[in-house]
């Protein structure tokens, strides 16, 4: 597999792919998510990633409404593969690795493998819009982000780059506020299975909404995940 790989559609992309349960984390086309590899069974999948030449890793968090196992959870049926595009070795046997995101996809199957780590086969067709860069940045409400944004950074005293934010174009505005929103488990699934960039930033604006709401009706610091 060539370097700078192009992902035109759901045919570039392999149907079975190791998946990396992991509550919390949300993982959006073209996002970047860094990732500090530590148990076996995972630097055993960035290996065998890095050895396929596809260096694919499928992101998906677990399932608390579902019976699973502490060592297998049962999982959410949707989530977003990444591809490896940075990798460091940390010396102390760890790797310090960036996911870049490609697609979403839903399991159709779990695979009964002999790999410590798990792996599934899905498909990626229910999100052909993934393959296409910027698509809906025109319906986004940018002011409404905005505005949810700042009231979100005044009400918990934070600060931000106003002006990477001021840059950023709608989509990576939008899916890097998703990603990085400070939101339960259940929160960053709806933004993840949200059918369109329009539906995920009108899915973040109600969350923030109504996080700010607890906090002035509890006197306190909204929930964190």
């Amino acid at each position: 597999m060539p370097m700078n790989v192009i992902y035109k559609g759901s045919a570039d992309l392999p149907e079975n792919i190791p998946v990396f349960p992991l509550e919390g984390a949300l993982l959006l086309p073209r996002g970047q998510m860094p990732l500090n590899i530590f148990e076996s069974r995972y630097l055993a999948m960035i290996d065998d990633s890095l050895r396929d030449g596809h260096r694919l890793i499928g992101m998906i968090q677990p399932d608390p409404a579902h019976h699973g196992t502490e060592e297998k959870p049962a999982l959410y049926r949707i989530g977003c593969v990444g591809r490896i595009t940075q990798l460091a070795e940390s010396g102390d046997g760890r790797y310090v690795l960036q996911l870049t995101g490609v697609a979403r996809f839903r399991i159709e199957e779990e695979l009964n493998v002999v790999t410590a780590y798990r792996q599934c086969r899905v498909t990626y067709q229910p999100f052909a819009d993934d393959f296409i860069a910027r698509k809906g940045e025109d319906e986004v409400d940018r002011d409404a982000v905005l505005e949810a944004l700042t009231s979100f950074l005044k009400a918990n005293n934070l600060k931000t780059d106003w002006q990477g934010v001021e840059s950023a174009p709608n989509e990576a505005l939008v899916n890097a506020l998703a990603m990085m929103s400070p939101y339960g488990a259940a929160e960053k699934q709806a933004l993840l299975e949200a059918p369109d960039l329009k539906s995920r930033s009108e899915i973040l604006i109600a969350v923030t909404e109504m996080e700010l709401a607890k906090k002035i009706a509890g006197g306190g610091e909204p929930p964190l995940q």
